[in-house]
């Protein structure tokens, strides 16, 4: 059978929509830049997220100190051990929100990123509220001659629980900042977590209705960790009983139920997170990596009989 994106797989998979735009394996390579965020520098708020510890996705060749090309360079070596399909590659500006600063810095940043060989575009991942017109407007004049990605943490759809983990932005902000991006041309990407205290199982499910109707044209999708050195690993021990952490089987069987609802347009981009597991507080999946998980989550799809958008409706 195919499905509505064009092959055979029963959802909507980011490697086959890189291979439709560049027509091959597209590598990210992670880069720190030194930006932070406007709840870590006192602007709207401290501590930043409630949940966030980069160290825990940072791989190890990136570390702000480092220049942009010197990064880059590594980050292909590195990726060459690993993917030796990999010929095109996405500078991506990764930690913490990569368009919180001037206009003059943003440019000279991701045009450092942009001379370097093998470099065909710029993943820009970054906050709603870290973005305005003259931004977006610089990422669509890049856009003009290189591929341009943003992508936007949104984490929730409920403003309750964004209060709750310190974002420091409303979802309306997110919807407004999709829109604009989207209106503008740029290949727009939403982060959301499933398991935040305070939310539901039915809420979770309630989202993709929501996630459905927004200008995207990716996701990413991870279930909740307890990373240590955040203040959520504190709340975790004082209150372990505010956490309904997911089972791996339990897990695999929600996204399905979730990804049923899900427009088929949206291309899903992961569906797990992973962390060095010396970081990892809970829950403990038996160090799963993400490719195992998949391999799960695609059988489990085929045992079901169901694939994603099964069950969406305009």
């Amino acid at each position: 059978m195919v499905y509505p994106w064009g092959d055979n797989k029963r959802f909507n998979s980011y490697s086959a929509y890189m291979k439709r735009i560049f027509g091959e394996r597209a590598q990210k390579l992670s880069v720190d830049a030194g930006f932070t965020c406007p709840n870590r520098d006192g602007s709207k708020g401290v501590g930043g997220c409630t949940y966030c510890n980069n160290d825990a996705f940072n791989p190890s060749y990136c570390a702000p100190e480092k220049s942009i090309a010197q990064q880059i360079a590594e980050g292909i070596e590195f990726h060459k051990k690993r993917y030796r399909r990999a010929n095109s590659y996405l500078a991506y500006f990764q930690a913490y929100s990569n368009t919180y600063a001037s206009m003059r810095k943003l440019e000279k940043l991701y045009n450092e990123a942009l001379a370097c060989d093998g470099v065909e575009g710029i993943v820009v991942g970054t906050r709603p509220d870290c973005v305005d017109n003259e931004k977006i407007e610089l990422l669509k004049r890049i856009a003009e001659k290189y591929m341009v990605f943003v992508e936007y943490g949104v984490e929730s759809c409920n403003n309750r629980t964004l209060e709750l983990i310190n974002r420091g932005h409303t979802f309306e902000e997110s919807v407004s900042a999709i829109q604009k991006s989207a209106e503008a041309g740029l290949r727009t990407c939403a982060h959301f977590i499933f398991g935040l205290p305070g939310e539901s199982r039915e809420e979770m499910l309630a989202s993709a209705g929501i996630i459905s109707k927004l200008k995207l044209d990716s996701v990413k999708f991870h279930q909740l960790q307890i990373i240590r050195g955040t203040a959520m690993e504190r709340q975790y021990i004082e209150n372990p009983v505010n956490f309904e952490m997911f089972g791996f089987e339990e897990y695999v069987d929600f996204f399905i139920d979730f990804i049923e609802q899900l427009n088929p347009s949206i291309v899903v981009e992961r569906f797990t997170s992973e962390a060095p597991p010396p970081l990892v507080v809970a829950p403990k999946w038996d160090k799963k990596r993400n490719d195992g998980v998949m391999r799960v989550f695609e059988k489990r799809l085929e045992e079901r009989d169901t694939w994603q958008g099964r069950l969406y409706s305009e």
